[in-house]
């Protein structure tokens, strides 16, 4: 669960959002460290064939969640990679998301 000034967010929830649109092939979506919230919706996204990894694109995916979910519930940052952590039968290891975003969080 994502807390994020005073909402409870539910991270699949977001990640059933995002891919529901057609430009995303796979996400993971965890809690990010954020002065002002406590914490943010940061997802993970690897991007279907002949999408880019840009401001347009990421603007869209967020409009798309505002519209699909409870707009407070959209992902305040997006980070585009080519593949996510899995074990060996496919499960998504959201803790080396939350490691990846706390070690963003950190560098800054």
């Amino acid at each position: 669960m994502i807390v994020s000034a005073g909402y409870n967010i539910a991270g699949p929830e977001v990640e059933g959002a995002l891919l529901l649109h057609p430009a995303v092939a796979e996400c993971g979506v965890v809690a990010a460290s954020d002065e002002q919230r406590g914490q943010i919706v940061k997802a993970y996204v690897v991007l279907k064939a002949g999408y880019d990894a840009d401001e347009t694109t990421t603007r869209g995916l967020q409009d798309f969640v505002k519209q699909t979910i409870a707009p407070y519930k959209y992902p305040r940052a997006i980070e585009y990679v080519p593949s996510l952590p899995r074990t060996e039968t496919g499960k998504l290891q959201r803790f080396k998301l939350r490691q990846s975003a706390q070690a963003s969080v950190a560098s800054s």
